[in-house]
């Protein structure tokens, strides 16, 4: 067997155990490198850190070190809510701000899986509030976190666009990033279709709560009370016109305290209405007496002419709100786990908040006005702030994605060594040798795409880019076109339960049947897989650019 061929198969299996074993990736293809290099090609410890990326290290490491401040401050969490807000109720506009917010975080800096992290547990808590299928809503954080994944200043684009200058291929950062942003821009609308947004503009504005975290103990006309019918005063029963009420004194939920005095605040969180915290009865009334007060915690008032559950019994417990009408909000009985109620601390823009948006801004026209390196420049700005605020730069450093450092300096590591003993040359050869370039140019987008499904997407874009260098040197492809495939390619598919973005969304998804919604996930990640990397072969490869 060739040393050649040893090489690509060593690389295989580190693949396969990454994706099985959850190990790193990177801490593979050290190992892989120190005994592929040391053993078969005879090199030396110089030999085998040649290929050590040492640039891409320091952007890294400056950038998701300036975001992990920017988390710490809480600067996220105010880009979050301020551009909920925007929402103001509209329903069909939620899932477009999650993907715009989750597309600006990664095109000024954030990791794909911290911006879906931060905006995941907010987009599917609005999902569950306001009826949306969470399988559109975690596709559209997923596809957002994608769009702005290639700008020049990204994590994704700085690595693809260092690998094709270290490869000396041509390449466009610009096509690369509206490539990216396209494609995920037209999947987006699709899935939109599809999983039921048409139908989101004919509910209208949701009037009971707004974006900002409103209470959502429903007002009058929402399913709570049954259609049409007013909102219960504070002295009449929880549930609607004669409807009894439990006995006053009897536990909510089979809770083992008894119901609070009149006047007294809604209980603890397992007995409240969604917006915990809230008064039992609606935004800024007192709780009625102690039999109201269990009524309204306990679960939705049921219609007029059904009884009211005994309070404690599986009934109450597992009460179901009824579909909602149009224009209204659907309550649940269970709160959401990460409601995006805003504090006032998280509305309030600090001085901290006030430099580090700063510094993002600073960051963007650094690098795309003055072309200075993202990496120093992202650290330099990253230690400014920590010098004025060292609390935050404390909690920030342990934030810093040292895993997805070590997973690219690794594989490119590892690369590096690949092309020490030749077998970039080799294999570049071997996929030309097909005879129809266009050919190997589609089958390459599919290894992408299939491997990137259940493996790191950034690895194997350092991985493949490499061995498509011998045939894209020779000009019968575009490379500019070829690199903007792959990367499409083998970052849509990211959506798979079986990536980290997918399993994000998996589980930030609240009052879901998760092995359905697994099923959901699974199922369109291998649509993805199947379709869009031929669709960007089609449209970006077999023009020609570049």
């Amino acid at each position: 067997m060739s040393p050649e061929l040893i090489s690509i198969l060593v690389l295989v299996v580190v693949f396969v155990i990454a994706t099985t074993r959850s190990v790193n990736m990177g801490a593979l293809a050290f190992a892989a490198a120190f005994a592929v290099g040391g053993l078969v090609a005879d090199l030396d410890a110089d030999g085998i850190f040649a290929g050590f990326p040492g640039d891409l290290f320091v952007v890294l490491v400056g950038v998701t070190y300036l975001f992990a401040i920017a988390r710490a401050n809480g600067t996220t969490d105010w880009l979050v809510h301020a551009a909920v807000r925007l929402v103001r109720g509209r329903v069909a506009l939620i899932p477009w701000v999650m993907f715009a917010l989750t597309g600006a975080l990664t095109a000024i800096g954030a990791v794909s899986p911290a911006a879906v992290a931060i905006v995941a547990p907010v987009a599917l808590s609005f999902a569950a509030r306001y009826g949306i299928s969470p399988l559109l809503m975690g596709a559209m954080v997923v596809h957002g976190a994608q769009a702005g994944g290639f700008s020049p200043i990204s994590i994704y684009g700085s690595i693809v666009n260092g690998i094709v200058e270290r490869e000396k291929l041509p390449g466009n950062e610009v096509v690369l990033f509206l490539a990216s942003l396209a494609a995920n821009l037209v999947i987006a609308a699709v899935v939109f279709v599809v999983c039921g947004g048409l139908k989101l503009w004919a509910r209208g504005a949701v009037t009971d709560s707004d974006s900002a975290g409103a209470d959502p103990t429903p007002a009058a006309g929402s399913p709570a009370q049954g259609a049409g019918s007013p909102a219960p005063a504070a002295s009449s029963p929880a549930s609607a016109a004669g409807t009894p009420a439990p006995a006053a004194g009897t536990p909510a939920q089979g809770a083992s305290s008894p119901a609070p005095a009149a006047g007294s605040p809604a209980p603890a969180a397992s007995n409240t209405a969604p917006g915990a915290g809230s008064p039992a009865q609606g935004a800024g009334s007192p709780a009625p007496a102690a039999s109201h007060a269990v009524a309204a915690a306990s679960s939705p008032a049921p219609a007029a002419s059904n009884p009211a559950p005994a309070a404690g019994s599986r009934a109450a417990g597992a009460a179901r709100v009824g579909a909602a009408a149009p224009g209204t909000a659907q309550l649940r009985t269970h709160p959401a786990p990460a409601a995006p109620t805003r504090s006032p601390e998280e509305a309030r823009l600090t001085p901290a908040r006030t430099a580090t948006l700063t510094s993002l801004l600073a960051l963007v026209v650094a690098v795309l006005v003055f072309d200075l390196d993202a990496g120093l420049t992202a650290i330099t700005l990253a230690v400014l702030l920590s010098t004025a605020w060292p609390e935050d730069s404390r909690k920030a450093t342990g934030q810093i994605a040292w895993p997805t450092v070590l997973l690219i300096c690794g594989v490119l590591t590892y690369v590096g060594v690949l092309d020490e003993m030749g077998t970039i040359t080799w294999a570049g050869e071997g996929v030309g040798g097909i005879g129809v370039p266009l050919l190997a140019a589609v089958l390459l987008c599919y290894i992408g795409a299939l491997v990137s499904a259940f493996a790191s997407s950034v690895g194997i874009m350092g991985a493949l880019i490499p061995l498509a260098v011998p045939f894209l040197e020779r000009g019968e492809i575009g490379a500019i076109g070829m690199i903007a495939a792959l990367a499409v390619s083998a970052t849509v598919v990211d959506v798979s339960p079986f990536s980290t973005n997918g399993a994000l969304v998996l589980a930030a998804a609240p009052d879901v049947d998760r092995e359905r919604f697994f099923r959901q996930l699974m199922v369109y990640g291998g649509i993805v897989v199947a379709v869009v990397p031929a669709a960007a072969w089609l449209v970006m490869v077999v023009p020609g650019w570049g």
